[in-house]
């Protein structure tokens, strides 16, 4: 890519950015995106710090993610058909008031239980956002407006950690829930206020079309979410175990911080790139990079060597995550902008809490190295299936070619 065309991606970047329905759902959805990045760690430290148990704390987190992500589906199908406004006014309060009744128990069966109702009330901030994008900007700008909603996303991934990790670990350590609570209020309050939100309408479905689950490429992705789901729950749980027992517990907040910051970059370069270039091709070569960063990881302990390849591993996630989406556009039929998104966070999410509860059994009793190996596992199976299957993720012509 030449210099010249460098510049007019950057360009692009700035059109967007002074787009101010654009600049209005970054902003507005930046607070609970941020609250995103805690919870995660919030719920582990909380329930480590009660039990003592590496293995309970896994267990709760995973509980918290399994429950979230099993119903991620179905809150996305009630976006299609409802909007915006009532999924948000119902699921933000009742998060808030989940998360700091999580902070007031105590005992590893009312921890795991309220982690588990937690996820129950997860409101579809992200679910909400991806949609509009659509109609926020033209077709030629979708990928670079993916490309900073997905750094968006990331950033709150950076700072989330960091931000549960040092609360965690300070005077106050039941503080970094009660943070969480108001930051998913004050995004969330913010989302479903704005003007464009409430106007915002669902697609209106083909008559006759193919519905989402017969959709062979969709059915592909459903299949590949569960090794990625799995792979990607095993390396969460991998790093603060790790960091645990060897006695550096803030360092799994500066490698996930470090990864997600990474991340961020590789999906503004990831905007970068001309929209001549196909999704399904660019997203095939990233995903074999993205394979090859996880073989590494379990060759090292907590260090400086870790860091550099978790680093790695993010900047390829960041750039697959945008060409990830993107594919999902291609092959999705019409009316089904949430609930297909909201699906395969369901399938990740899920598989994702089933590798975090697996990995935490895994790291308490043998450690968490083969947990990393667990990842390199699922993501070269899902490399080998998108390639195998690759014909099936080009049946509709791409919104960036429309």
């Amino acid at each position: 890519m030449g210099g010249t065309s460098r510049l007019a991606c950057v360009r692009a970047y700035l059109e967007i950015l002074r787009n101010p329905r654009a600049l209005a759902m970054i902003l507005a959805a930046f607070p609970a995106r941020l609250a995103y990045g805690m919870v995660g760690l919030d719920i582990y430290f909380k329930v480590h710090n009660d039990t003592h148990s590496i293995a309970i704390a896994g267990l709760a987190a995973g509980a918290n993610g399994l429950v979230g992500s099993l119903s991620t589906g179905l809150r996305a199908a009630v976006i299609d058909r409802l909007g915006l406004k009532i999924p948000l006014r119902v699921f933000v309060p009742g998060y808030a008031i989940a998360l700091t009744t999580l902070d007031l128990c105590h005992g590893a069966t009312l921890l795991i239980v309220f982690a588990a109702v937690l996820g129950v009330t997860a409101p579809p901030i992200n679910l909400s956002v991806r949609p509009m994008w659509r109609t926020a900007v033209p077709p030629e700008q979708y990928r670079t407006a993916i490309a900073i909603d997905t750094a968006s996303m990331n950033l709150g991934v950076v700072l989330g950690p960091a931000l549960a990790t040092t609360l965690a670990l300070s005077g106050h350590p039941s503080s970094g829930l009660v943070v969480t609570a108001f930051l998913i209020l004050l995004g969330g309050i913010s989302l479903s206020t704005l003007k464009f939100s409430k106007q915002w309408r669902p697609e209106q479905k083909e008559k006759g079309a193919q519905s989402l689950f017969k959709n062979p490429g969709f059915r592909l992705l459903i299949v590949e979410g569960v090794l990625i789901g799995f792979g990607t729950g095993a390396y969460q749980i991998a790093i603060p175990s790790i960091s645990s027992l060897h006695n550096q517990p803030r360092f799994a907040g500066l490698a996930f911080g470090i990864s997600a910051a990474m991340s961020i970059i590789g999906s503004l370069f990831a905007g970068l790139l001309g929209r001549a270039k196909a999704p399904i091709r660019v997203f095939r070569v990233i995903y074999f990079f993205w394979f090859l960063t996880t073989i590494p990881m379990a060759f090292f302990n907590p260090g400086i060597a870790l860091l550099l390849v978790l680093s790695l591993f993010g900047l390829v996630g960041g750039a697959e995550q945008v060409f990830y989406l993107e594919q999902l556009e291609v092959i999705r039929p019409q009316g089904s902008a949430a609930a297909a998104i909201g699906w395969l966070w369901t399938t990740e999410g899920s598989f994702g809490a089933v590798g975090q509860s697996t990995g935490g059994f895994i790291a308490q009793h043998f450690s968490p190295h083969y947990c990393f190996a667990i990842t390199t596992i699922m993501f070269g199976i899902g490399f080998i299936l998108i390639n195998a299957g690759q014909r099936w993720l080009k049946p509709r012509e791409s919104i960036l070619e429309s």
